[in-house]
């Protein structure tokens, strides 16, 4: 019987278990982001105790490492008060015509939808370093977006 043919396992035609990815970079994080990688460690270990399949229990534990890497890395940043954009800032700003105002997190905290932009996304870089009545270019367009305020968070 040719190789090609014979199947050792189940197992071998599975699609591989990967680590989940951690961002690159630094893990800079706002007093919130940190607490809330604290929460999903201990939400992980919770749901770790009392679980006996085996691929649940894999599963868990990748969480739990992904979790406990980003405690360890954790660089908690202090936000300032002194206008200009900065990480853990609240912007407020028109992009394209429309005002929207954006909180500049980790990436672990970022939810755009409720305008918690991560430091390593396109918008945020655009913004950093401005300040109210600033002009930045982004999406390719010079002075794109007008910073009209800058507060700590």
């Amino acid at each position: 019987m040719s190789v090609a043919f014979r199947r050792e396992g189940d197992d071998e035609h599975m699609e591989p278990k990967f680590e989940i990815p951690i961002p690159p970079g630094p893990n800079l994080v706002t007093a919130r982001g940190l607490a809330l990688i604290a929460e999903q460690l201990a939400v992980a270990e919770a749901a770790l105790e009392g679980v006996s399949d085996e691929a649940e229990v894999k599963k868990l534990r990748r969480t739990l490492r992904y979790w406990s890497t980003r405690q360890a890395t954790a660089e908690l940043v202090e936000t300032s008060d002194d206008g200009v954009v900065a990480f853990g800032s609240t912007v407020r700003l028109r992009l394209n015509g429309k005002e929207r105002v954006i909180t500049v997190v980790g990436d672990d905290e970022s939810d755009p939808a409720a305008g918690l932009i991560a430091f390593s996304a396109p918008l945020a870089r655009a913004v950093m370093g401005a300040e109210a009545g600033d002009f930045a270019d982004f999406g390719g367009k010079a002075d794109a977006i007008e910073v009209l305020a800058v507060q700590a968070r």
